[in-house]
C-alpha cells in the first residue's frame, strides 16, 4: 500500500487575517511572517488538503530569468497536477512534502522546511548551468477556480546567467525563454497562475 502525500498547508483564516486577496499581492513579509509563524503551518494528507478550502497548500512558483527573458514550458501528460495538463507555464515548483532529516520532533522551522524544499523541487524539475540567485517578490492567490481555491502561490524569481536550463522531468515539454513580447503573444495559452504573473512581471523583475 502507498504511502499517502502530506503537504504543508496554513488556516485560510491566517491569510484573511492579513488580507485576502485575488492575483498577486508584493507585501510579502507582512503575509510570510504570519505564514510561518509557530503552530500556523502543519502537514495534510494531500486527498484531504485538495478538498479542503478552510486551508491553503502553500506552492512555491519559481520564475526562472535570464536577462529581459523568462522560462516558459508546457505541462505534459505525466504532469502531478493532472486539472494542469496542457496548459504553458512560467512557473516551477509543486507542493511542501516533509523529508524525514528535516522534521525534528521539536522546534520545527516550517520556513527553512520551505526554502530546503524550493531548493530541491527546482534541481528536480530543471537543471541549471551557473549561477542563480532567488528571491521571493509576491503572494499569488485565485479563488475563481477549483484548483486555484486550495492553493496559495509564493512567488520567487529565481535569476540566472545563461539559458542552460533543460527539463529533469518528462512533465516538461517545450521548455524555452522567451521575452515579455512573446509570452504575452502566448499567454492565452497559460494556466491562470501564469497568466496573473504574466500581467504583473513588470513589478515582479
Amino acid at each position: 500500500m502507498s504511502q499517502i502525500e502530506q503537504v504543508l498547508v496554513v488556516p485560510r483564516s491566517v491569510v484573511e487575517e492579513v488580507g485576502m486577496f485575488h492575483g498577486l499581492v508584493f507585501d510579502v513579509d507582512s503575509y510570510l511572517e504570519k505564514l510561518f509563524a509557530a503552530d500556523v503551518p502543519s502537514f495534510m494528507p494531500r486527498p484531504e488538503a485538495e478538498q479542503d478550502p478552510s486551508h491553503k497548500q502553500l506552492i512555491p512558483y519559481v520564475l526562472i530569468k535570464c536577462g529581459d527573458k523568462y522560462l516558459t514550458y508546457v505541462r505534459g501528460k505525466r504532469a502531478g497536477e493532472t486539472r494542469l495538463v496542457g496548459n504553458r507555464s512560467i512557473g516551477i515548483g509543486g507542493h511542501i512534502n516533509p523529508v524525514d532529516n528535516e522534521v525534528p520532533l521539536f522546534g520545527i522551522d516550517y520556513r527553512e522546511i520551505y526554502n530546503n524544499a524550493v531548493q530541491r523541487e527546482v534541481d528536480e524539475e530543471i537543471n541549471i548551468e551557473g549561477s542563480r540567485s532567488d528571491r521571493i517578490v509576491a503572494l499569488l492567490n485565485d479563488d475563481t477556480n477549483e484548483v486555484g481555491a486550495v492553493h496559495l502561490g509564493v512567488v520567487h524569481v529565481l535569476t540566472v546567467d545563461n539559458e542552460n536550463v533543460t527539463r529533469n522531468e518528462q512533465m516538461i515539454t517545450q521548455l524555452e525563454f522567451k521575452t515579455l513580447e512573446e509570452l504575452h503573444a502566448v499567454r492565452d495559452e497559460m494556466e491562470t497562475w501564469s497568466q496573473l504573473c504574466l500581467d504583473g512581471l513588470e513589478k515582479l523583475s
